[in-house]
C-alpha cells in the first residue's frame, strides 16, 4: 500500500466528465454479475457515466442498442444470479482490425475512454491489443471521415482494467478467479451426493471435472473430498501408474473402505502426452480389479447455479478496485488486472500475468511438469504438496514414539473434522501416535482420551459439526487433572482446534507452565469458529460455511420481499461481538445496512437508515434488508430496531424479522472450509514435529519458550505461527475479539453499494505489483 499523492481527492468527484463501459466476455462464470454491479454503482458514485456493453466484444463491434447507459436500479437483484446478465459471446469480428476499428468508433461516439473487461486470458489479451492500437485506429477513423478530429482528441487514450472471470482458476497472478469457488461448490455438492450412493454399493466412482489446461478444480476437489487419486494436466502420473493405482484401490478396500473416488481433470494427460480419459480409467479398474465402477462427467453444471458468498464478495471488491484503477490510470500506466491476494486487493500488469499463464502451457508442452506447478503459483504448489502427502498411505517403518493429542474446543463449526483428519494422517505419516480427546478440555481433565488411526478419520472432510465432541469449558479449573492426564497418557504435543475458548484455553495452559512441568509441551491453536474472532488470524475455519448459509437465507428473504413489495427485513446473525458475519453477509447479500458492535450506532444512524429506506421505496426497488449482529448493542436489540422501523415506516413499508440462530453453525462444510481445514491441520503437525526436535533434551520433551505455543493463522498472504503470549496485546478479552480487524476497511464498500453518500478513503491505494514476486500460500 502506498500513500496517494492526492489524499484530498474527493472520491465522489473523481469520475466527473468520464465515461466507463463494462463488458463480460468469453465463458461465463458465477460472480460476474457481482463485479458488473459493483463497477456500475461505484462508477456512478464517483460521478462517472457508466455503460453496459451487451454480448461482450460482439456488442462492442455492433454498437447501437448493445451499448446502453447503466443506472443504479438496473443492477438491482443481480447479485445472486449466476452467469452474466449482460451476456457474453465469442466474437470473430473483434479479431480483425476492421472489427476493432468499428468498436473504437462506437466508443469514441459515446465519449467512452475507460473499459472494464471481465473475462478469461483470451478476452483480456484482446483488450490489451485494442488499447495498444488505439491511436492507430483513431487515425484511420479520422482519415476515413468516421470521426472528427475533435472527437478523436477527446478520446486520445483508452484505459483498460481487467477482472478475471473463469471457473478454471487458470490465470496466473491471481489467487482466485471469479467463479472458481462457486464451481467448487457445485462439484462438492455432486461428490457428497455420489459418496452416499457409492458407499451403499461398494463402488468406485470416477468424476470428470472441467479444466482443459488447468487442474485447479480437480486438485482442490481431491483435497476437499479425500479422493484416492487425482489426474491433472500439470503433473501427469509416473510411468506404470496403472499398477500403482490398482494397488492403492486394492489397499483401500482391504482397509475396510467401501468406496473409492478418482478425480480427473478433462485435460489430464500421461507422461507421453496422451489423454487420460474417465473411460480409459474405468476400463482399467473394471478389467484388472473387477470393481463395480461408474463415471460421472460434470460438464456445464459447474458453470451454473448461484454464486457463492466468496465469489460475490470477490466480484464486489474487484469491481471497486477496477473503477479506482481506471480513474487513477495515466497514459503511461500499463493495462492491469485487479485481483485478490490473500485478503488484499492487488493490481497486476495484465501482460505479465498473460505471459506467465502462457509459460505454464509451454512448460507442460515441453514436459517440464515441476516448472508448470511452480509457475501456477504458491497456492497451487501447496495444494499439490498437501494432496501428495495425505493421499499416500505409506506410514514410516520407524515410529517416533511421540504422542500427539488433538481436541476441539468451543462451539462446533463446519470444517473442524477436516482439520482433525489431516492432522491425524499427517502425524501418522511422520511416525507419531495420535490421541483423540473428546469434549474439549473437559475430556482432557476427565481422561476421555483414546488412540485414533488412519481409517477412523476417513470420510471426515465432508462432515459438519465436531465428531470428537466439543465444549466451551476452559482448563483453568482443571489444571491439576489435566497435568496428571498429560503425564498418564504421555502426551508430548497438543493440537487445539476451536474458537476464542481454544485461544484463551491455550493461554491458560501456557500460564500454568510455571507451576506444572507437564504443560511444557509444544501446542498449536487452529482457529475454527463461525464468528471469525480469534486473534492472530484473518480467517477461521467454519466462517465461510456460516457466511454461505446466511447469504442463501438472505437471498430467499429478498425474493419474498420483492414479491410482496414495500417490505423491509431485519435479520439477526451470530458472531458474538464480532461483526464479521454481518458485514460480509451484508456485502454478499446486498444489504442496506449491517449493525455491528465495532462500529457504534446512535439514534441518528437509525434515523438516517430509515430515511434511506423511505427514499428507496420511491424507486423501482421496493424492498430492504438490514442485518444486525446479535451483540451489536445491548439496548438497540433486534426487537427494538424492528419496532422502530415498523413505526417509522407506517404507510410506506412494513417490517418482518428473522433470527437465524444455530443453523449458522451447522451444515456440510464449504469447499473453502474443507481445504483450509485440511491445510491448517497438516501444517500444524509439521510445525509441531520441528518444535519437538528443538525441545528434546536429555531424553524428554521440555518446551517453555513463548514460541512453543502458537496460533496458526492466515495473515494477509501467508499462513504464520504466532506465539499465544504475543497476541494478548491485540485482544479485547471482555468482548472476545481482536482489537484490529482487517475486514472493517471494506465496510464502506457495502454502504456505497447500498447508495449511501459516504466518503471512501482513497488515501491508501493499491500500487501496481509484479507477478513473479507475489502469490499467497493459501489461495482458496
Amino acid at each position: 500500500m502506498s500513500k496517494n499523492p492526492h489524499p484530498t481527492t474527493d472520491p465522489t468527484k473523481m469520475g466527473l466528465g468520464r465515461s466507463i463501459a463494462v463488458l463480460t466476455s468469453g465463458g461465463d462464470a458465477q460472480g460476474m454479475n457481482a463485479a458488473v454491479r459493483a463497477t456500475v454503482r461505484v462508477g456512478l458514485y464517483t460521478g462517472a457515466k457508466v455503460y453496459f456493453v451487451h454480448e461482450g466484444y460482439q456488442g462492442l463491434v455492433d454498437g447501437g442498442e448493445n451499448i446502453r447507459p447503466a443506472t443504479w436500479e438496473s443492477v438491482s437483484m443481480m447479485l445472486q444470479l449466476g452467469g452474466t446478465v449482460i451476456g457474453s459471446a465469442r466474437c470473430k469480428d473483434f479479431r480483425s482490425r476492421e472489427g476493432r476499428m468499428q468498436a473504437a468508433c462506437n466508443l469514441v461516439k459515446l465519449g467512452i475512454t475507460n473499459l472494464c473487461v471481465i473475462g478469461g486470458d483470451g478476452s483480456l489479451t484482446g483488450a490489451n491489443e485494442f488499447r495498444t492500437e488505439w491511436s492507430g485506429l483513431l487515425a484511420d477513423l479520422v482519415r476515413a471521415g468516421k470521426v472528427t478530429q475533435e472527437e478523436a482528441k477527446k478520446s486520445s487514450h483508452l484505459n483498460i482494467v481487467g477482472m478475471v472471470g473463469s471457473i478454471d482458476n487458470d490465470f496466473c497472478g491471481t489467487d482466485m478467479t471469479i467463479g472458481t469457488d462457486s464451481a467448487l461448490h457445485r462439484i462438492i455438492e455432486v461428490v457428497d451426493a455420489i459418496t452416499t450412493t457409492a458407499q451403499s454399493h461398494q463402488r468406485t466412482f470416477i468424476l470428470e471435472v472441467m479444466g482443459r489446461h488447468c487442474g485447479y478444480l480437480a486438485l482442490v476437489t481431491a483435497l476437499a473430498c479425500g479422493a484416492d487419486w487425482v489426474f491433472i494436466p500439470e503433473m501427469p502420473p509416473d510411468e506404470g501408474w496403472e499398477n500403482h493405482l490398482c494397488r492403492r484401490l486394492t489397499d483401500q478396500r482391504a482397509r475396510g473402505s467401501r468406496l473409492n473416488v478418482l478425480i480427473v481433470a478433462e485435460g489430464a494427460i500421461s507422461r507421453d502426452g496422451n489423454p487420460i480419459t474417465s473411460d480409459l480409467i474405468k476400463k482399467l479398474v473394471t478389467d484388472r480389479l473387477g470393481f463395480d465402477t461408474r463415471t460421472t462427467v460434470l460438464g456445464h453444471v459447474q458453470r451454473g447455479g448461484t454464486p457463492s458468498a466468496f465469489d460475490r464478495i470477490l466480484g464486489s471488491r474487484m469491481g471497486v478496485e477496477a473503477v479506482m484503477a481506471l480513474l487513477e490510470a495515466t497514459p503511461d500506466t500499463p493495462a492491469c488486472v485487479v485481483s485478490l491476494s490473500g485478503n488484499q486487493a492487488v493490481r497486476l500488469p495484465l501482460m505479465e500475468c498473460v505471459q506467465v499463464t502462457k509459460d505454464v502451457t509451454a512448460a507442460m508442452a515441453q514436459g517440464r511438469f515441476e516448472d508448470a506447478i511452480k509457475l501456477r503459483g504458491k497456492s497451487f504448489e501447496n495444494n499439490w504438496n498437501t494432496y501428495k502427502l495425505l493421499a499416500h498411505i505409506n506410514p514410516p517403518d520407524v515410529k517416533s514414539n511421540i504422542n500427539v493429542a488433538i481436541m476441539n474446543v468451543g462451539a462446533p463449526c463446519a470444517g473442524m473434522n477436516a482439520a482433525v483428519r489431516s492432522a491425524v494422517r499427517m502425524a501418522i505419516i511422520q511416525g507419531h501416535n495420535m490421541l483423540a480427546v473428546h469434549d474439549g478440555f473437559d475430556g482432557l481433565a476427565h481422561g476421555q482420551i483414546e488412540p485414533i488411526n488412519w481409517t477412523s478419520v476417513s470420510g471426515w472432510t465432508g462432515k459438519g459439526g465436531s465428531v470428537l465432541g466439543t465444549k466451551r469449558t476452559l482448563p483453568g479449573k482443571f489444571l491439576e487433572e489435566i497435568s496428571q492426564n498429560i503425564a498418564k497418557y504421555n502426551i508430548h504435543a497438543l493440537v487445539i482446534i476451536g474458537g476464542f475458548e481454544a485461544y484463551v484455553g491455550g493461554l491458560e495452559l501456557v500460564q500454568a507452565r510455571e507451576k506444572y512441568e507437564e504443560m511444557c509441551i509444544p501446542m498449536v491453536v487452529i482457529p475454527a469458529t463461525v464468528s471469525n474472532n480469534v486473534p492472530g488470524s484473518d480467517f477461521s475455519i467454519g466462517a465461510d460455511t456460516a457466511l454461505n448459509t446466511i447469504t442463501s437465507t438472505c437471498d430467499r428473504i429478498k425474493q419474498s420481499a420483492a414479491g410482496t413489495k414495500r417490505r423491509v427485513f431485519i435479520v439477526e446473525t451470530m458472531g458474538g461481538y464480532c461483526g464479521y458475519l454481518a458485514t460480509m453477509a451484508g456485502l454478499a447479500a446486498g444489504a442496506d445496512a449491517a449493525y455491528i458492535f465495532e462500529e457504534k450506532i446512535s439514534i441518528k444512524d437509525l434515523e438516517t437508515n430509515v430515511g434511506h429506506l423511505v427514499e428507496k421505496m420511491k424507486t423501482t426497488v421496493k424492498r430492504g434488508l438490514i442485518l444486525r449482529n446479535e451483540n451489536c448493542n445491548a439496548n438497540y436489540t433486534t426487537d427494538f430496531i424492528f419496532n422502530l422501523y415498523s413505526e417509522e415506516g407506517k404507510g410506506i413499508f412494513d417490517c418482518r424479522k428473522n433470527v437465524l440462530g444455530h443453523m449458522q453453525q451447522g451444515g456440510t462444510p464449504t469447499p473453502f472450509d474443507r481445504n483450509f481445514g485440511t491445510k491448517m491441520g497438516a501444517k500444524s503437525v509439521l510445525w509441531l514435529t520441528e518444535k519437538l526436535k528443538e525441545c528434546y533434551r536429555h531424553g524428554r520433551i521440555f518446551a517453555n519458550t513463548p514460541d512453543s505455543a502458537c496460533v496458526l493463522g492466515m495473515r494477509k498472504r501467508a499462513l504464520t505461527f504466532q506465539p499465544l503470549a504475543d497476541l494478548k496485546e491485540d485482544t479485547d478479552f471482555e468482548h472476545r475479539i481482536p482489537k484490529s480487524q482487517w475486514w472493517l476497511k471494506i465496510r464502506p464498500i457495502m454502504k456505497i453499494l447500498a447508495k449511501y453518500n459516504i466518503k471512501l478513503d482513497t488515501s491508501e491505494h493499491t500500487d501496481m505489483e509484479h507477478v513473479i514476486k507475489k502469490r499467497s500460500p493459501l489461495g482458496k
